[in-house]
């Protein structure tokens, strides 16, 4: 029986990753870097992509691979409506809310639009989404805000919550379902999350200013303050959207998102790099500690991930702040890729159900 290429995609607001499986196996995996400068010149996320797609075909064909040969592409889910955890194929019901933003703008949305591109002219390749950043499972304690105008909402890097639980768990010999999890993913955007027994019943808004600062995203803003600058005559709405997501945090007090560049700067003496890239850390400590406190102090283990962890820095801070609850287990990066793939696999041999996104 011939073997089964699935094409995984992930775009993130810093890079686009994107991996062939032959089935479980990795053939070929590539992380398409995109600096302010690059994706700073589009106004909408959805105006990228052609230009992430583009990338993508070229890098692929470099590698001797051809998008006729997949069997499925399997894209990270973006702001869709709130859904079930699970794999979805992509319509044009879903196609429509990314498009317009129904539910805002994400790096993730480009995850269903560009597989959908990538195959429309191969009607016998499926094109999915997994795991979307807006599974919701929160508790009704925690959608609320404070005001009755604004419900908090859930949107976190599921995929990668889920991922890396599910590893933890495995690795432990217990299931995801039977443990509890506060979990931290710091990347692009920053999410903390606790996991109760297989449901995150409570996590920061990681895009629309919540939690903890990021590279590019200001988290929560006193907002007080935010309410003056709106209202100030000197910006437009957009112009505090970006200052919310993609040009706050740490590019907007240092100029760079990339924050391994930061932490270099930190090291070789630069006392600003030195105080944000701390204050990050401080901010993930604090945002971790609530989480504990949602799980009433029973955690099995506080998971650090995403690009963030790769620097030792960050993990020494945070560690030092929370390891009284738990212990600290750190996945640097992101298992993302092979869980998209993965989930595909299970898809197109018929090991779970795919489901319908009905919006």
């Amino acid at each position: 029986m011939e073997k089964k290429l699935i094409l995984a995609i992930n775009p993130g607001s810093t890079s686009t990753k994107l991996a062939v499986f032959e089935e479980e196996n990795l053939l070929f995996e590539n992380t398409l870097r995109h600096s302010f400068e690059e994706i700073g010149k589009f106004e909408k996320m959805t105006d990228q992509l052609s230009f992430r797609k583009e990338l993508i075909v070229k890098s692929l064909k470099d590698a001797g691979f051809e998008i006729g040969s997949m069997t499925a592409v399997v894209g990270r889910g973006g702001l869709v409506n709130p859904i079930e955890s699970g794999i979805y194929e992509i319509n044009d019901l879903m196609l429509s809310h990314l498009l317009t933003a129904k539910n805002g703008e994400h790096a993730s949305n480009l995850g269903a639009l560009i597989s959908h591109d990538i195959v429309k002219d191969y009607p016998s390749v499926k094109a999915y989404i997994v795991d979307p950043v807006v599974v919701d499972e929160l508790l009704p304690l925690a959608r609320l805000s404070g005001h009755p105008l604004i419900e908090r909402r859930s949107i976190f890097h599921a995929l990668n919550h889920k991922a890396v639980a599910r590893l933890y768990a495995t690795s432990i010999g217990k299931k995801y379902e039977d443990i509890n999890l506060v979990i931290a993913h710091m990347g692009g955007g920053v999410s903390v999350g606790a996991h109760q027994k297989g449901k995150v019943i409570d996590v920061n808004n990681a895009l629309n200013g919540d939690g903890p600062y990021s590279p590019e995203r200001s988290g929560g803003l006193p907002t007080l303050q935010l309410a003056e600058l709106c209202f100030s005559g000197k910006y437009r709405l957009n112009d505090i959207k970006s200052m919310i997501a993609g040009k706050g945090g740490m590019v907007a007090y240092l100029g760079t998102n990339n924050f391994k560049e930061i932490c270099e700067r930190a090291d070789a003496g630069d006392k600003l790099a030195d105080l944000i890239r701390t204050g990050a850390s401080y901010q993930i400590g604090k945002e971790i500690g609530s989480m504990v406190a949602v799980l009433k102090g029973e955690v099995d283990a506080i998971i650090l991930t995403g690009g963030m962890a790769y620097q030792k820095h960050n993990i020494d801070e945070i560690t030092a702040m929370v390891k009284s609850f738990a212990p600290v287990i750190v996945y640097p990066g992101e298992d993302e890729l092979k869980a998209l793939a993965y989930n595909g696999l299970l898809a197109i041999t018929g090991q779970i159900e795919v489901r319908t996104y009905k919006g």
